[in-house]
């Protein structure tokens, strides 16, 4: 999760991308929380390789892999020098069965991962394989090829960014390997080189298939991703207890942050509105509000606003950024 977010700006001006939240719950968080669920045994350690996040941000994803009883750890990116790279960054908890999740996805499955298999590579079957990098299979299910953004069609399972490796330390010295001998595709390190070089060497790798594939790469993503999630959760009770709603209407799936003040407005379906954020005399749907912001006299729709935005305004379709202050 070392990347800059140039998609989600202006959110990820002010927070790394895997630290917008979603439905109430930093992306990040809902995917070592989804990876945690799938895998047959306990997980003992979460790494996470950042750039210069600040001691803050380290902080919070410590407590991440605490929360869900395992050890933190933080490594560092200080070069965006590619895939294959970010993740020997944290060769030294490449040991044993290893999960690699790149942050900026999310997913909805139900199968417990075999970690008996060489390897195990997430995929979704989807229309337009060309922007992604997609795998071939044989007639055992097993992975002939990978193919990176084909111009032709070859497949329609494209790779969602979630890898189980049975053996760390190979992956470990495959990586080191493309590193060595400075072998990039398009002037970096690429992870889908070292996945060859263990097919070319034995290491046969399953896919792992799941029944929703999120991106969370742009705010309309974003957006569509927290309307998703809502809905996953639509039996929960996604509404703070001590949350202030005062002659409003809230119409379910909706997430409502601790200490958040809705006041003579309709919020809903499909909108998160973070803690300590108040909502007066608007209406709201399908959109994301996060922390400590205030929105007055407004309808909006299909949106996604920062942290201490104040936005007074009319009938819109938003992306503002964290500190803005807008009135129309």
């Amino acid at each position: 999760m070392a990347g800059r977010g140039s998609r989600l700006r202006p959110h990820t001006l002010t927070i790394p991308k895997p630290l917008v939240p979603v439905a109430g719950k930093p992306i990040v968080q809902r995917l070592v929380e989804d990876i945690t669920k799938v895998c047959a045994e306990k997980v003992d350690e979460i790494a996470f390789i950042i750039g210069d996040f600040g001691k803050e941000v380290e902080e919070n994803l410590i407590k991440v892999a605490e929360d869900l009883g395992a050890k933190g750890t933080i490594y560092h990116q200080e070069e965006a020098l590619g895939t294959a790279h970010a993740i020997l960054c944290a060769k030294e908890s490449l040991k044993g069965n290893v999960v690699v999740g790149f942050a900026d996805t999310l997913f909805q499955a139900d199968f417990k991962l075999d970690n008996e298999a060489d390897g195990i590579i997430w995929v979704n079957q989807i229309e337009d394989p060309s922007a992604f990098g997609v795998v071939k299979l044989n007639d055992d299910n097993i992975i002939t090829d990978f193919v990176e953004k084909p111009e032709t069609f070859v497949s329609d399972l494209a790779i969602i960014g979630i890898y189980y490796f049975k053996d760390g330390e190979n992956l470990a010295n495959e990586l080191q390997y493309l590193i060595d001998n400075d072998i990039k595709e398009k002037g970096e390190y690429q992870l889908t080189n070292a996945l060859e070089n263990m097919k070319q060497k034995g290491v046969q790798f399953k896919t792992g298939e799941v029944k929703e594939w999120l991106d969370c790469g742009n705010y309309k993503a974003t957006v569509y991703s927290n309307q998703r999630v809502l809905e996953f959760e639509i039996e929960k009770d996604n509404v703070s207890p001590i949350a202030t709603i005062q002659d409003s209407i809230i119409i379910e799936p909706c997430f409502i942050g601790d200490n958040a003040v809705i006041e003579n407005s309709i919020i809903g379906p499909h909108v998160s509105i973070g803690a300590n954020s108040i909502v007066k005399n608007s209406m709201l749907k399908n959109s994301i509000v996060q922390n400590d912001s205030s929105i007055d006299n407004a309808n909006i729709a299909d949106s996604m606003i920062g942290n201490k935005v104040k936005y007074t305004g009319r009938s819109k379709e938003l992306s503002i950024g964290d500190f803005t202050e807008v009135k129309e």
